[in-house]
């Protein structure tokens, strides 16, 4: 179904009387759309006319059903329904419309074992190893679609040789999925044998369309796509029902409400991969850039065609200014289409291009971006990503190295390095249910470094770090869009404003904080009205509150009222008082005096 992403999919329903049963929408697109998604009812129900009427809001039944039925309005007709792809999305939604946020993850860490168990059986320990030492495959395999995309390629790698060498990257996986369908139009269309992939014009012809159709429907946000965007690209309704009918598992035609034909790739990874092939060819056969935006065609040509450091860097700046990062993966699997590996396997549809040289430049591109400050950790994450597309580990290893030899306190870490350790650190087998900070050098620079791993954490224990209020807006997010319970941020200083910062957070739907502990943070009765008001004002999972060593002043009442008014609430308060309002340990200090009389008789006094 094209609502499938690689990114989980965000539903947002806020009751109110006033709203029409159908979606209430942010912008006027009717399309499905990559940054804040909304669709009408007319371009979901193209695969849904059949579905049946569920009109009572107790009764158990699947995902697409609840669905189908919210947006016809026969289940919850008073609800106001917003459907994002990507959880960064989400955070666009005006916070008064959102009641209720439920996140639809997909398979769990053992229903994807259960799956490759079921479709590889004897070989299925071997095949589940390899996905689970392969962070980008097994983060991708939560979804349904792509395990099933994975296996394709999976038994018909095993099927060739008994020793073959999987995919590590999602690029090598791409390409070989699309292999493998043209491999099977092959035989099914001309009488291959199916083991030597012979490119024929007329599947040449398809894959380029389609590229062309790809891309340009990606930059416009479009997930489905009508004869009229067709007819843009050059298709026309015959000859996409022919490719529909040609590479069914890439591209599919459906019957729409109104007679209306629409299309769309099986999945919104499949068009990023097919839209970068396009960029690729298209600069390394003509030496046009697609992604510079000038309308004169000498303006985008390069000095040398085979140049392709040009296009990486342009696609690298495009990716990183992208605000919801709708072109992370469109980047990975450009960059990985320049590695000789993957042209071989499209010999005969990829001209080989590149150098080493030329990928070392990108390398080198992509760290000096990694250490710029103000970049996102999603986006370096990303970077990272694209580094092990060109099969650069070696800012990973030199983590793993200073890790090992436990110089990790002792160096100062770039934001690379410190990106490289919370890709390590998310991509080990080890458990990050808790998350301790002063285990890697506890400091805000290192917190904002570690953000992906804080919000992969259950449990995050912040105390005594040395942060600031200006490390209380990323946590903010992070309580925003993660399952995180437990927060200690004790003994750091984040006075009034930090706390303010915090409680965005805290306010947010998708915040399931159960415990905050905020003993010592020089709060005041402005911060503890904050809190009071954060608390009182939006549904809230929180069961206990540290605010002791602080001087809450006149809004303790509020916070204590809270607390009777919530009786699995739990408000520590006490010590409280000025007398705490001092940064740092010298708080707990006080002076004291020796009396000479009763002093050990070696004890030298000054």
């Amino acid at each position: 179904m094209c609502s499938e992403t690689h990114s989980s999919a965000w539903w947002s329903c806020c009751t109110t009387s006033s709203v029409h049963p159908k979606i209430s929408a942010a912008s006027n697109s009717s399309r499905c759309s990559s940054s804040l998604t909304v669709w009408t009812s007319a371009d979901f129900l193209w695969t849904s006319a059949e579905t049946r009427v569920l009109t009572d809001p107790t009764e158990s039944a699947s995902v697409h059903v609840l669905l189908v039925n919210l947006i016809r309005g026969s289940l919850l007709p008073s609800a106001l329904l917003w459907i994002t792809t990507r959880p960064a999305a989400a955070n666009q939604i005006p916070a008064e419309c959102v009641s209720m946020v439920t996140e639809v993850r997909g398979f769990t860490d053992p229903q994807k074992e259960q799956y490759f168990r079921k479709r590889f059986r004897d070989q299925a320990t071997a095949v589940i190893s390899h996905i689970k030492s392969v962070r980008s495959l097994h983060i991708m395999s939560h979804m349904p679609i792509f395990c099933w995309i994975l296996s394709t390629v999976l038994q018909k790698l095993l099927e060739q040789t008994e020793e073959p060498e999987l995919p590590r990257t999602l690029t090598q996986m791409y390409v070989h999925f699309l292999v493998v369908q043209a491999k099977v139009q092959n035989i099914k269309y001309h009488q291959g044998s199916g083991e030597d992939l012979h490119w024929t014009p007329e599947t040449r012809e398809m894959v380029k369309s389609l590229g062309k159709l790809a891309f340009e429907q990606l930059q416009k946000g479009n997930l489905i796509f009508y004869e009229s965007d067709l007819s843009e690209c050059g298709l026309d309704a015959a000859a996409a029902s022919v490719y529909s009918g040609v590479f069914t598992q890439v591209f599919r035609e459906e019957p729409a409400l109104y007679q209306d034909k629409v299309y769309c790739f099986i999945h919104l990874s499949v068009q990023e991969f097919l839209a970068a092939l396009h960029v690729h060819q298209a600069f390394t056969e003509s030496g046009i850039n697609l992604l510079v935006q000038q309308t004169s065609l000498f303006t985008r040509l390069f000095e040398k065609k085979n140049e392709l450091i040009f296009l990486h860097r342009s696609a690298v700046d495009q990716a990183l200014q992208s605000p919801n990062g709708h072109l992370d993966l469109f980047l990975r699997f450009l960059l990985g289409l320049s590695l000789p590996t993957n042209q071989r396997l499209l010999q005969g549809l990829l001209t080989h291009t590149g150098s080493e040289r030329t990928n070392q430049e990108t390398v080198k591109y992509i760290k000096q971006k990694l250490n710029e400050e103000g970049l996102s950790a999603e986006r370096r994450m990303n970077l990272l990503h694209c580094l092990n597309e060109l099969n650069d580990h070696s800012l990973l290893e030199q983590i793993q190295k200073n890790m090992r030899e436990g110089r990790l306190s002792d160096i100062h870490m770039s934001p690379a390095q410190w990106s490289a350790l919370s890709f390590i650190l998310l991509s080990s087998d080890s458990d990050l249910e808790e998350f301790d900070l002063r285990k890697y050098q506890g400091s805000e620079r290192a917190l904002l470094g570690l953000l992906p791993v804080v919000r992969a954490s259950t449990k995050a224990l912040l105390c005594g770090c040395g942060l600031s209020p200006h490390s209380c807006g990323p946590l903010a997010s992070v309580l925003s869009s993660s399952s995180l319970t437990h927060l200690d941020l004790s003994h750091n200083d984040l006075q009034d404003s930090g706390v303010e910062l915090l409680c965005s957070g805290l306010k947010s739907a998708p915040c399931r904080l159960e415990t905050l502990r905020l003993s010592g943070c020089l709060v005041s009765e402005r911060g503890g009205a904050a809190l009071a008001s954060a608390l009182s004002s939006a549904p809230s999972h929180l069961r206990e509150l540290d605010l002791s060593y602080n001087h809450p002043g006149p809004s303790a009442e509020l916070l204590t009222a809270l607390r009777d008014q919530r009786p699995l609430l739990s408000v520590r308060l006490d010590p409280a008082g000025e007398c705490w309002m001092v940064p740092g340990l010298r708080k707990y200090s006080c002076e004291f005096s020796l009396d000479p009389n009763t002093i050990h008789r070696e004890t030298q006094t000054v």
